[in-house]
């Protein structure tokens, strides 16, 4: 049954872009936390500062806390606002997002802050049914991951998207392909691309392999050390591992307590200098740009853990990547990218990946929720700044374009 929302209210909050850069420029949020929570106490704390509590709760490192404080949130108000740079936005864009922590949604504000479009975000939880008619937008995208916890999500939206009245971006049916047990499928026959098969194996069956009752290749489809093992529905590294043997096996699963798992091949990507070169790539519209460059002496490589502020040789190495990268890495990996991007389809993804010794394009992990930000130092990363504007652009661009050509047709 049709409930009328028309009159449905979006509730304003601080945002994810902001509060994300405080902590990261080393902001003190305790006393905003405090002053927030004072609220809460008093009854008088409005839902978007409720769902800003949530996300300082979870910056502080208390994921389940404040994610508690979110749900609680979310039973009462679903939609929220993020700040504008304009009084008049030319345009305004509804994010569908779901019920998880805050690396389960794409950080959507990143990318629009500075763009004077509006942004306001729908939250898709269980037991709400979605607003009929839905808040009034002029281009929708949706940003909940292929995450386990975002699947009903998913299958809301997807349930209504055939007569969604604006054009809708990034729909749930190709956000399920990035699940790593099905995208080895949907892209590993792409020329130039290598992407190891990732089996997904239960805590008992690994159990088995490591204290020598089976093989391991009898229980993870024919895969054999060294291997690559991590938590199935994790995310940036945790509880990702490199094992060697069975011994190693052992030791690991003693330490975790996850019951399902994803394990794949290790690929030895290092460098002739013995470094570990790590990319991500943004595709905006079908168009790949550059974001970051990692290196390091280490094969689990993230740009946190690679002292690049550290070393500026790092740092003239990731420059030059991004000053040669459409005539340099992205001619030299067109094959492999354009088969990619026309096999995902999504409207906005990002691609981790290695170049191999071979010259092959070592794909990790591809992703729509990924950390597109121009929080660095533009002191220490001069160099950043107009590779970030030129990726926030496109993207503003891209939905101009989306609701351009939805206007013509409908003309």
């Amino acid at each position: 049954m049709s409930t009328d929302n028309s009159a449905l209210v979006a509730a304003d909050r601080i945002g994810f872009a902001s509060l994300t850069k405080r902590a990261f420029d080393g902001e003190n949020l305790y006393p905003l936390w405090q002053a927030l929570m004072a609220k809460v106490d008093a009854g008088t704390a409005s839902a978007g500062e409720q769902l800003d509590l949530a996300l300082i709760t979870q910056l502080f490192g208390h994921k389940q806390a404040g994610l508690s404080i979110q749900t609680e949130t979310l039973k009462q108000q679903q939609l929220f606002r993020s700040p504008c740079a304009s009084d008049q936005p030319r345009l305004r864009v509804l994010a569908l997002a779901a019920d998880i922590d805050m690396g389960g949604n794409t950080p959507i504000e990143f990318l629009l802050q500075e763009s004077g479009i509006e942004l306001s975000t729908l939250y898709v939880v269980d037991g709400v049914p979605l607003p009929d008619p839905l808040p009034a937008h002029d281009v929708a995208i949706v940003i909940a991951s292929d995450s386990d916890e975002c699947r009903a999500a998913l299958a809301a939206i997807e349930a209504r998207a055939a007569d969604w009245p604006a054009p809708l971006l990034n729909p749930p049916h190709l956000i399920r392909h990035l699940d790593r047990d099905k995208l080895y499928r949907l892209i590993g026959d792409v020329e130039g691309l290598v992407i190891p098969a990732t089996v997904p194996v239960g805590r008992d069956a690994l159990m088995a392999a490591a204290n020598g009752s089976a093989a391991l290749p009898e229980v993870a489809g024919g895969l054999d050390f060294p291997i690559i093992v991590r938590p199935r529905g994790s995310h940036a590294g945790f509880g990702l591992a490199r094992v060697a043997d069975s011994v190693a096996l052992l030791d690991y699963l003693r330490d975790r307590q996850e019951s399902d798992y994803f394990i794949a091949r290790y690929v030895d990507y290092a460098s002739d200098d013995s470094q570990f070169r790590k990319y991500r790539v943004v595709v905006v519209d079908g168009r790949p740009y550059a974001c970051h460059m990692a290196i390091a002496d280490r094969w689990d490589i993230w740009y946190l853990n690679a002292g690049m502020a550290e070393d500026e040789v790092k740092r003239l190495e990731e420059a030059a990547f991004f000053h040669t990268f459409d005539f340099g890495f992205a001619l030299r990996h067109k094959t492999a990218l354009d088969g990619m991007i026309a096999r995902i389809g999504l409207d906005y993804f990002t691609i981790d990946c290695a170049q191999m010794p071979s010259g092959d394009l070592l794909v990790f992990e591809i992703d729509n929720t990924s950390v597109v930000h121009d929080m660095d130092s533009p002191q220490l990363y001069p160099y950043k700044p107009p590779q970030m504007h030129k990726i926030f652009d496109a993207f503003a661009s891209m939905l101009e374009r989306r609701v351009g050509s939805r206007l013509t047709s409908v003309a």
